[in-house]
C-alpha cells in the first residue's frame, strides 16, 4: 500500500473517531483561502504517559508562533490554528490551566507531528486605522471533543527551544447556576504590540501613529504568547478551581456574541486588567446583575474603554475599534453611543462607576505601588483573618488603581474595604485607591479591587515584591468573594455599610 493511501486511510480514521465532525464544522470560512483543507487531529495521551511541564522552557526563542481562528470555542466546536515556523515539523500539546493540586496545568491533549510552513510577514490591512494582522494560510484544525470546559494554552513545539502558546477558552453549554469566569482578551489585544502597532503606539513609538484598530488575526506578542493570562488572570483562575466551585469560562467577545451567555449565572468574575468594553458586553453584564448575578472586579481599569467590533476575513468580531479620540471616531455625531471614546466621556458619557462603584482613578506608572490601608476590619469579607483599621499590605496597589468617587454617580450604600494612600503623578486622579463592595437591587453583589495588582497578589506572582500578610489577607477577600458570590444573590446575606462620611470621602 503506498505512502500517501495510508496516510488519507489514517486521516479518516482520526475523522470518525471525532464524531464524524467534518462537514458540519462552524468555523468560519476565509474566502481567499484556497487548497486542501487542513489536516483534524484529535489523538489523547496515553494515560500512562508522564504529564509535562505546561511552562515553557527557560531560553526558548521565538522560533515558532501562532494565533487562533476564535478566542474561545464550546465544548466539542473545532478551532483553526495558524501557525509559522521555519521548522519542518511541530507538534500542538493542549494544557488545561488552574489547580492540580497546587500545579496551575495539565496536559489533556497532544497531536501528531504536523507539518510546519514559514508565513508571510505582518501586513497593514486597514490603513485608515492603522491595522496590523498576520496574513497567514490556516495550518491545522484542533477538535476539542471530549475536552473539560475551561481556559487552555496550546503549547507550539518545534523542538526544546521552539516554543510559544496560543490561548483558548472552552466554554460549557451553559452558565446557568455557574461562577462564570472572564478572560479580558480585549485587553490583551489592545496592549498587543505584534508587527508594530497596538493601540497606544504605532511603529515610530508615538501616540500619534498608533492603531485605531487592532485584529485578533495574529499573535500575542507577550507572555510568550499567552496575552496578559499567565501574569493577569491565572492566580484568580486557579484560586476559583482550587474553592471547587461550579465554574464556567468565556472570554469578554462572548458577551458581545451571545446576549444570553449570563442567564441563570450565580456570578462574574472578572479576573484582571479588563479595561476594553462594547456596549453589548456592557449591556450583558448590567442585565446579569438586574436579575441578581453577583459581579466582581479582580483589577482595576475595568470598563474604561469602549470599543465595537467588525469582521476579518477570518470571522466575526476579530477587528476591536478604538480610536480614543472621539472626533477621529467617524461615528461622531452619527451614532454618538457607539463613538469609542472613553466610557466616562462625551459624547454620550456612561460612567463605569454605575456598575462597579469605583471610578478610574490613576496610572501610577511601571515599577510604582503604594500599600493597602484596611478601612473596614469587621466587614464579612476579611472573614477567616485578622485586621485591624490601619494596617499597611505593602504592594497591593497599583500600577493603576480605581476609588470611590462622588462626583461621579456612586451607587449607595457602599463599603469601602481598603482607602489607601496612592498618589497620582499627573494630578489629574485623586490621591487615594479603594477596594469597594456594594449591593445593586437585585441583591446582587458587587466587589472592586480597584488595584491591577490584586490578581498577582493572591499568590504572590507579583513583578514587584509583595508581603506575605499581603498575600494571605489578599487571598482570604478572595476566597470570600468567590465562596459567597456562588451561593447566589451576596447581598440577602451580606449587606454593605456605609462607611463613606467616616472616610471623608465627599463630593468636594
Amino acid at each position: 500500500m503506498s505512502t500517501r493511501r495510508m496516510h488519507l486511510l489514517l486521516c479518516l480514521a482520526v475523522l470518525l473517531a471525532a464524531g464524524c465532525t467534518a462537514g458540519r464544522s462552524q468555523e468560519p470560512r476565509r474566502s481567499e483561502i484556497s487548497g486542501p483543507k487542513p489536516i483534524v487531529h484529535t489523538r489523547e495521551p496515553a494515560r500512562s504517559a508522564p504529564r509535562p511541564s505546561w511552562r515553557i522552557p527557560a531560553g526558548s526563542s521565538h522560533g515558532i508562533e501562532g494565533f487562533a481562528s476564535r478566542d474561545s470555542v464550546r465544548v466539542g466546536e473545532p478551532v483553526t490554528l495558524f501557525v509559522s515556523t521555519r521548522a519542518a515539523h511541530f507538534v500542538v500539546r493542549a494544557f488545561r490551566m488552574g489547580w492540580y493540586s497546587g500545579v496551575e496545568g495539565r496536559q489533556s491533549w497532544v497531536s501528531p507531528p504536523v507539518r510546519g510552513q514559514l508565513q508571510p510577514p505582518p501586513r497593514v490591512e486597514y490603513s485608515a486605522t492603522r491595522t496590523v494582522a498576520a496574513p497567514w494560510r490556516p495550518t491545522v484544525v484542533v477538535q476539542t471533543t471530549g475536552w473539560l470546559p475551561g481556559a487552555y494554552l496550546l503549547r507550539l513545539e518545534a523542538g526544546q527551544h521552539r516554543q510559544s502558546f496560543i490561548p483558548l477558552t472552552v466554554r460549557a453549554q451553559s452558565a446557568a447556576g455557574r461562577v462564570v469566569l472572564i478572560s479580558p482578551v480585549t485587553t490583551w489585544q489592545a496592549y498587543n504590540r505584534w508587527g508594530c502597532c497596538d493601540l497606544y503606539q504605532g511603529r515610530d513609538g508615538s501616540f500619534a501613529t498608533r492603531s485605531r484598530a487592532v485584529s485578533f488575526d495574529r499573535p500575542y506578542l507577550m507572555e510568550q504568547g499567552s496575552g496578559d493570562f499567565l501574569r493577569g488572570e491565572l492566580k484568580v483562575l486557579a484560586e476559583a478551581e482550587r474553592l471547587r466551585l461550579p465554574l464556567d469560562y468565556v472570554t469578554d467577545v462572548d458577551l458581545e456574541r451571545y446576549p444570553h451567555l449570563l442567564d441563570g449565572a450565580r456570578a462574574v468574575v472578572s479576573m484582571g486588567h479588563d479595561e476594553y468594553w462594547s456596549p453589548a458586553m456592557r449591556a450583558a453584564i448590567a442585565t446579569a446583575e438586574q436579575n441578581g448575578t453577583n459581579i466582581a472586579f479582580f483589577g482595576a481599569n475595568g470598563i474604561f474603554r469602549r470599543i465595537r467590533f467588525a469582521a476579518t476575513s477570518v470571522g466575526p468580531d476579530r477587528l476591536e475599534i478604538n480610536y480614543k479620540i472621539a472626533t477621529e471616531d467617524p461615528y461622531y455625531g452619527v451614532h454618538n453611543a457607539a463613538v469609542t471614546a472613553d466610557w466616562p466621556a462625551p459624547p454620550d458619557p456612561r460612567p463605569e462607576s454605575t456598575l462597579l462603584g469605583n471610578q478610574y482613578a490613576c496610572y501610577l506608572g511601571i515599577g510604582h505601588h503604594a500599600a493597602g490601608v484596611v478601612t473596614a476590619p469587621r466587614s464579612w469579607l476579611f472573614t477567616g483573618v485578622k485586621v485591624v483599621r490601619g494596617e499597611h499590605l505593602p504592594g497591593l496597589i497599583g500600577p493603576e488603581t480605581d476609588a470611590v468617587q462622588p462626583t461621579y454617580p456612586t451607587p449607595r450604600p457602599i463599603e469601602v474595604l481598603m482607602h489607601s494612600a496612592a498618589p497620582c503623578p499627573s494630578g489629574t486622579g485623586p490621591p487615594f485607591a479603594d477596594t469597594s463592595y456594594h449591593v445593586a437591587a437585585s441583591g446582587a453583589g458587587v466587589f472592586d479591587a480597584g488595584t491591577i495588582a490584586w490578581a498577582c497578589a493572591i499568590r504572590n506572582a507579583c513583578a514587584h515584591p509583595v508581603a506575605r500578610r499581603t498575600e494571605t489577607v489578599t487571598r482570604q477577600v478572595t476566597d470570600n468573594v468567590l465562596r459567597a458570590f456562588a451561593a447566589g444573590p451576596a447581598g440577602l446575606a451580606h449587606p454593605p455599610r456605609d462607611n463613606l462620611a467616616a472616610l471623608h470621602i465627599t463630593d468636594s
